[in-house]
């Protein structure tokens, strides 16, 4: 999801409470907080010496420890007040794909990707999804786009191939 798609559903549905599903059926908790919202820009060169260029915008959730009882989930409302100042301050690029950063005690920190959202009558759900690391050099690599991985193989590349 781009962060202009992003920002534009929750202007639909500021009445509403923002929730964030990190994993099937896991919430993050009413107690979070967001604390950071970074412009990154990625200037990469992958295993194929190929290059690459693309901007993201992340998001960071974080779970106040005082809060831990709390039940009322942040407000749409208050989340775009939030990116609203945030975008006055250090615009965000509105094509970046939008990625949410967390982690809490029984999930390790990683950048999750917006898989889909859900809309009942008092929420908006985000429902967040982790994205495997890929080859972007297949071609160049040899490997087959659709390779399956017996049990005890290694879906890599393979040394001498030129890849990695």
């Amino acid at each position: 999801m781009k962060t202009s798609e992003f920002l534009s559903v929750l202007k639909q549905h500021q009445n509403k409470s923002l929730l964030f599903e990190y994993a099937p059926d896991k919430l993050v908790g009413a107690n979070y907080h967001i604390t950071e919202v970074k412009n990154i820009t990625i200037d990469s060169v992958d295993c194929g010496a190929g290059t690459d260029f693309w901007k993201e915008t992340v998001i960071q959730l974080w779970e106040s420890p005082k809060e831990k009882g709390k039940r009322d989930f942040m407000s749409i409302y208050k989340a775009l007040a939030i990116l609203n100042k945030v975008d006055r301050i250090k615009p965000m690029e509105q094509d970046a794909e939008i990625k949410f950063e967390y982690s809490n005690d029984d999930f390790h920190t990683a950048q999750l990707f917006v898989n889909d959202y859900t809309l009942d009558d008092q929420s908006l759900t985000i429902k967040l999804t982790v994205q495997k690391t890929d080859c972007k050099a297949k071609e160049t690599c040899g490997i087959e786009p659709t390779v399956e991985v017996k049990e005890g193989a290694s879906a890599g590349c393979a040394p001498g191939s030129g890849c990695c």
